[in-house]
């Protein structure tokens, strides 16, 4: 798997999608539309959709969203369970209650870390089978999920999330520094670097879609 020519052609991708394409960038930070656009990306297509039914577009990026929530529930179910302690041992103001809390506390985080893990290796190919299939189901079948995982191979796949990971840091010092320099400017620069924030939103939305259908089809169909 060629992780540099995965991260150079999804880069392309983003220049194709919204390069030139105010309009469709701009439509692009509506809620839920970003979603939508990562759909039709899941699905393989290539060149670069547009966006010729917007009602089907946030509809889908509705549904994209309400899978992440259902992945979501464990963590939030998690961190809610083990906050509680912390929460009633404060109210009560007792010193062995609150330090007892904040070892639930830490506990609770350590496995909301473990999941948020588990979770992220499982959501892309989640979300592209949901995609291809336009199926719900798929999107849960975590049997498919792995098996599909398999096909690429954990080493690979494991090695894709590192790449992103350090293209991410990358790309969030770049933006980090530019949005510095922007906000030494008074109001002009704040708001400067908040519209730059707000348009790259969807590009890296993008990006990423693009990214993950790589490496969901060097395995071969799903």
């Amino acid at each position: 798997m060629d992780y540099g020519n995965m991260l150079g052609d999804s880069f392309e991708y983003v220049k194709e999608a919204v390069l030139d394409k105010w309009l469709k960038w701009i439509l692009l930070i509506i809620p839920f539309m970003a979603p939508g656009y990562a759909f039709q990306i899941y699905k393989g297509t290539k060149p670069a959709p547009e966006i010729n039914d917007w009602g089907a577009n946030f509809i889908n990026g509705i549904k994209i969203f309400i899978i992440g929530l259902f992945y979501a529930i464990p963590i939030i179910i998690v961190g809610f369970i083990f906050l509680l302690p912390l929460i009633f041992a404060a109210l009560s103001q007792n010193t062995s209650a609150v330090v007892a809390g904040i070892g639930s506390a830490l506990l609770g985080l350590l496995i909301c870390i473990i999941l948020a893990i588990i979770i992220a290796i499982i959501l892309p190919i989640a979300l592209i089978r949901f995609a291809r299939t336009e199926s719900f189901s798929e999107a849960f079948n975590v049997g498919a999920i792995f098996a599909k995982i398999g096909d690429i191979g954990w080493g690979s796949y494991i090695i894709a999330w590192i790449a992103l990971i350090i293209a991410g840091i990358i790309f969030a010092i770049i933006v980090g520094i530019v949005v510095i320099i922007l906000m030494i400017i008074p109001i002009i620069g704040w708001i400067l670097s908040f519209i730059l924030e707000l348009l790259l939103s969807p590009a890296a939305a993008i990006f990423v879609a693009r990214y993950w259908t790589q490496v969901f089809d060097s395995a071969g169909a799903a």
